[in-house]
């Protein structure tokens, strides 16, 4: 049988493409906007044909040129649209243009007929008024859909990290509405031997061990945020497993001491060990952004801790300077569960599903 092909929009540093390559897929075009997320994809993914600009003004059958794939034979179309616009954390004024960027998706969907288009971002996604815009012009032209929203935590990453996941079947492929209608949960379709669940959690401390094992002495990402003499002082005085509530007076926030509410509760906290880590955001090496200091040592978390947390390789290349970096880290579909992802969709394109 012929490899799954698959194009990326919205690729950033490449996390989504290495785990459906794991998944066996090919990755024939990928589409990303940032320079720096695009030099660390190209250093990662070379043979994928990767257009660096506004995905706005890509046209469609662009991506399909010189991969001998025409129109209709494409088998999977992942797209991962900014998510700021739609998360919690986001304040204040949003980016219209950029979240209008899920419905830009619909047109390579309109134009590749992808056998299958799989939707990944946080939760707020499903409750914005786009998205049952998107469902109904996918259904126009004759795809079925199917969401749910998955935590990266119950497929094997060490990282609690909630996706709001939609894939939307060509209709004439098979299993089509089947397997919207008879299958309860997207998990139901992965293969046995792709350990999910309680039994398959892992925690931060044994991705951390994996690190400390294989990380190569001179790498350039085994560095942390540095920090003045008072946020240092205030980040030894936070015990394992705590977070600012913990801090004796002296190292509390003025602005933290005026709030009401437990609110900014992982400011200042620390990974626990034993447990999955907290979602890596933006900022995940920060600790004042979230509980993003080392589980013992008196530090934030490295570039490279915070890579490993979501699932990269240890030897996984990244350009651009530290924050940069901490960006495209945060910002990346986790491997792993990009992997589970390709699995499901391999699984609905080949009709083994019922099998497993």
């Amino acid at each position: 049988m012929a490899q799954l092909t698959a194009v990326d929009l919205f690729a950033g540093a490449g996390g989504a493409t290495r785990g459906l390559r794991d998944a066996g897929f090919r990755m024939v075009a990928a589409v990303e906007n940032d320079a720096q997320a695009a030099r660390t994809y190209r250093a990662n993914h070379p043979r994928t044909k990767l257009f660096v600009q506004d995905i706005r003004t890509v046209g469609p059958l662009d991506l399909l040129r010189d991969s001998g794939i025409a129109v209709g034979e494409l088998d999977l179309l992942k797209a991962c649209p900014p998510c700021q616009g739609f998360s919690t954390l986001a304040r204040g004024e949003m980016d219209e243009s950029r979240n209008d960027l899920v419905l830009d998706t619909f047109r390579f969907v309109e134009a590749l007929q992808p056998r299958l288009l799989l939707l990944e971002n946080v939760p707020g996604l499903g409750r914005d008024r786009r998205f049952p815009e998107l469902l109904r012009l996918l259904a126009d032209i004759g795809y079925t859909t199917s969401a749910t929203t998955l935590d990266a935590a119950d497929l094997g990453v060490p990282q609690r990290r909630r996706r709001f996941i939609s894939f939307a079947v060509r209709n004439d492929i098979g299993l089509g509405g089947g397997f919207i209608t008879e299958i309860n949960t997207l998990t139901d379709l992965l293969p046995t031997s792709f350990q999910r669940g309680p039994r398959g959690r892992r925690t931060a401390g044994q991705a951390l061990a994996h690190l400390a094992r294989h990380q190569r002495k001179d790498d350039p990402l085994n560095v942390h945020r540095s920090s003045g003499p008072a946020v240092e002082a205030r980040i030894a005085a936070v015990p394992i497993g705590g977070n600012r509530f913990d801090l004796p007076e002296e190292h509390q926030l003025d602005c933290h001491k005026k709030l009401r509410t437990r609110t900014a509760a992982s400011s200042y906290g620390r990974v626990r060990a034993d447990a999955a880590a907290p979602t890596m955001t933006t900022r995940c090496t920060t600790p004042a952004c979230g509980s993003f200091i080392h589980p013992t040592e008196d530090r934030g978390l490295t570039l490279r801790e915070a890579a490993v947390l979501q699932t990269f390789p240890v030897d996984y290349r990244f350009h651009g300077n530290y924050g940069s970096i901490e960006r495209q880290i945060g910002n990346a579909v986790p491997v792993r569960m990009a992997k589970a992802l390709g699995l499901i969709a391999a699984a609905v394109l080949t009709n083994e599903a019922i099998s497993w």
